[in-house]
């Protein structure tokens, strides 16, 4: 859980909140690119794809090829989708459906 990782702080609510304020793709955009640099959108992206795929029953080898994306980070990905807590799996369940590699 968060909290118990040590997350949960004022700043992280407003970070937060200034997501679920976003209301278009295009304020994504402008907000993240802002925010983030170019690798850390790409790295996340991966792992949401990643996720994806090894709910989908890709396998490791599957995702590498596809993904281009270590085992290692495939492997953590994997922990959080087992043992975290549970926001890789809602998160995607609420996206639409998407046909992978």
């Amino acid at each position: 859980m968060a909290e118990k990782a040590g997350v949960r702080s004022p700043a992280t609510d407003d970070l937060f909140r200034a997501v679920l304020a976003l209301r278009s793709i295009d304020e994504c955009y402008a907000f993240f690119e802002d925010l983030c640099t170019i690798k850390e959108l790409a790295d996340m992206a991966q792992r949401l794809t990643a996720a994806r795929m090894l709910l989908e029953g890709k396998t490791y080898e599957q995702i590498v090829k596809s993904v281009e994306i270590s085992t290692a980070t495939i492997s953590r990905i994997n922990r959080c989708i087992q043992y975290g807590s549970g926001g890789y799996r809602q998160t995607i369940a609420r996206l639409p459906h998407k046909d992978l590699p």
